[in-house]
């Protein structure tokens, strides 16, 4: 089964808490909530797309802000939960468990309150922006899910502006993103070589100041699957060159037997297009990035 959303967590938060009104520690509210829920230990081990925190508390994290933000708990110091007697009555209203009652009142008021006292300015709340969503998923993973989304619509811009660069700026662009990468002690010590009698080195990269190791690269700008032929004369190019290792990078993809050789021989790297395209978004090769702050409360500020 899924991991509830975090809607579905604040009853069982409201209800443990109930029972120790003297208060509990986060980790245990955590656990005890995703209990009743039956979250199996499998999903219990999710963790968002960044990988910063696990789903289940972060929902659960969530779910306790709404009843925070309703009068119903309180969290006066870091990681402690307590219910409020407001939370009380509101248990004591409906005693059977799982009802989803407790939830809809407390999402219902945050609504309300929400329509009914705009923000300072406003003029009416016809003017007034959206900012409370479904309750399906976190806020937190609704970012997560938009940065996802901006991401792969600029890979897709990414990889449609290298098929119509030329064959020699796709090398240099190649060149800019392993260096990037921190190949080379200075941009220098790329070169780009693409030329008639190569043996398909198009690039070659100094790994120290004397040159006495280098990685040498292929670069192809094709639409059409890259196969086990095209990387076998890559890798005996890097054979006649004495070379131990190598990078063929493409715009397009590589066959399931380029992939194999490849892995057979050990000293040949492939990187697809979308790999590249999400390297250069990464290290901001023909890319760049916004900042959005996004607040966070600092608990030890307001420690005593």
């Amino acid at each position: 089964m899924a991991v509830p959303t975090y809607d579905q967590f604040i009853e069982p938060v409201l209800r443990y808490l109930a029972a120790h009104p003297e208060g509990a520690l986060a980790r245990d509210v955590n656990e005890a909530a995703a209990d009743m829920l039956l979250v199996s230990e499998a999903d219990r081990a999710r963790m968002l797309p960044s990988g910063a925190q696990l789903v289940y508390k972060n929902r659960i994290g969530w779910a306790h802000d709404r009843l925070k933000r309703a009068g119903l708990s309180t969290s006066r110091r870091r990681g402690f939960w307590q219910i409020t007697p407001a939370g009380i009555d509101l248990i004591a209203k409906h005693p059977a468990g799982h009802s989803r009652e407790i939830a809809e009142t407390v999402l219902c008021d945050l609504d309300f309150e929400r329509i009914h006292s705009p923000i300072q300015g406003e003029t009416s709340p016809s003017s007034e922006i959206e900012v409370e969503p479904s309750p399906t998923t976190s806020p937190d993973e609704r970012i997560e899910e938009a940065v996802a989304e901006l991401r792969g619509g600029i890979v897709r811009e990414v990889l449609d502006h290298l098929s119509r660069v030329s064959p020699a700026s796709f090398e240099t662009i190649v060149l800019d993103v392993l260096h990037k990468l921190g190949y080379g002690t200075s941009r220098a010590d790329l070169l780009r070589v693409g030329r008639s009698g190569d043996g398909g080195i198009d690039g070659v990269i100094s790994l120290d100041r004397l040159g006495l190791e280098k990685v040498y690269v292929q670069a192809k700008r094709w639409q059409g699957t890259v196969g086990r032929p095209d990387v076998q004369a890559f890798y005996g190019a890097l054979a006649g060159q004495r070379a131990n290792r190598g990078v063929f990078i493409t715009t397009s993809s590589f066959s399931a037997q380029a992939i194999d050789f490849a892995g057979s021989v050990e000293r040949v790297v492939l990187v697809d297009g979308p790999r590249l395209a999400e390297l250069m978004i990464d290290y901001e090769v023909g890319v760049t990035s916004r900042t959005i702050r996004i607040p966070l409360i600092d608990s030890d500020y307001f420690e005593e």
